[in-house]
């Protein structure tokens, strides 16, 4: 009887998913709200209408997102006082490019502790022979460790992505350079660099003239970029250009200026990496080349010591 009621439960719970998902496929038949209306129009520039058009997922996830909110609220706030708050993750993904929402990566960061618990279980399953305190030490200790996992992965997404803006920052400074002594326009130059330029700083720059196409100022357009970014030669830039334009300055020595001084401060980071580097590679060489070098030298002349006696 037993065996038969969980047997029930476990069709009745697929049956269920799987009406909920041809259910949730189903086009609605409601009339569409105004933002409906409106957000395909504002899809090229607005994270906000690509996120409200994209389809939702089948599935019951929604419902269990919702159900599970009373609990998953708490944990989120939890996070953030622990591993810093929505500000300092809304800027490291901004840095990392990411279109993930803070509460979207918060549910990434819980979903990454569930699995390191889950590996704990099957650990401590294989080790039961350590104390229930130890196996429970261990289920926490992998799942604070996943959570660990996920935000150290975002941060370094975010440090590779500013070193590739760091890296592009002095050609698109004297590719713009090159277009304002051509002739034409800061308008015009973006535009040239953000249709043939295929990097991080040349899609930051299309996003710029896209939002200036809608109608928002062209220095607070860059002050914005500067300000989520927190790139440093490239604030350092951004103002000097903004401060150009509210002068009247020319800005083709403005950018070149400032492509000589990105030049430099790459030269001078790639000297202070190789003087890491240098320190680095001495270990190795002193605990592992030199004692097997001694010992090729010194090795053949103890055996024909000990032959010789």
């Amino acid at each position: 009887m037993v065996r038969v009621t969980a047997w029930a439960v476990v069709a009745g719970t697929g049956l269920g998913l799987g009406l909920w998902m041809l259910a949730s496929m189903l086009p609605r038949l409601n009339r569409p709200r105004l933002a409906r209306r409106v957000a395909p129009y504002l899809q090229d520039v607005s994270a906000g209408a690509r996120e409200f058009l994209a389809p939702p997922p089948p599935g019951p996830l929604p419902v269990l997102s919702l159900l599970l909110r009373p609990v998953a609220d708490p944990l989120f706030r939890l996070l953030g006082s622990l591993l810093g708050g929505p500000e300092q993750v809304a800027r490291r993904l901004r840095q990392a490019g990411s279109r993930l929402s803070v509460e979207a990566f918060r549910s990434q960061q819980v979903l990454s502790g569930i699995l390191g618990a889950v590996v704990g279980v099957g650990v401590a399953i294989v080790a039961a022979h350590v104390g229930p305190a130890v196996q429970v030490v261990l289920v926490a200790g992998c799942g604070v460790g996943g959570i660990l996992l996920r935000d150290a992965l975002l941060q370094r997404t975010a440090k590779a992505r500013l070193a590739r803006l760091s890296s592009e920052l002095p050609v698109i400074l004297e590719f713009l350079t090159l277009s304002l002594s051509a002739g034409e326009g800061i308008m015009d130059a973006l535009r040239r660099v953000a249709r043939t330029g295929s990097g991080e700083l040349s899609r930051e720059f299309a996003d710029v003239v896209t939002a200036v196409g809608t109608g928002l100022p062209l220095a607070e357009t860059l002050a914005a970029l500067a300000r989520d970014l927190e790139l440093p030669p490239l604030t350092r830039c951004i103002e000097q250009i903004t401060g150009a334009l509210e002068r009247g300055s020319p800005l083709a020595e403005v950018l070149r200026a400032q492509a000589q001084d990105a030049r430099d401060d790459a030269k001078r980071e790639l000297l202070e990496v190789a003087g890491r580097k240098e320190v680095a590679m001495m270990f190795p060489l002193v605990f592992l080349i030199l004692p097997v070098t001694i010992l090729f030298a010194v090795f053949p002349g103890i055996v024909v010591l000990q032959v010789g006696f």
